[in-house]
């Protein structure tokens, strides 16, 4: 399951795209995740996906 707090949320996503996926969207799809959802809910803590470095800064 994905945390609902964003913070665990940046933790874990950060943690996934490190360790296991080479994007964003590649975790989205194989986790049947919105990653819409992700993207706004992080951002809602000032955090932004950056594909250069495949992690939310």
């Amino acid at each position: 399951m994905v945390p609902k707090d964003p913070v665990m949320l940046l933790s874990f996503v950060n943690l996934k795209l490190r360790d296991y996926y080479s994007s964003l969207a590649d975790m989205c799809e194989d986790m049947d995740i919105d990653r819409k959802m992700i993207v706004e809910k992080l951002a809602s803590i000032d955090y932004h996906y950056d594909e250069e470095k495949n992690q939310f800064v």
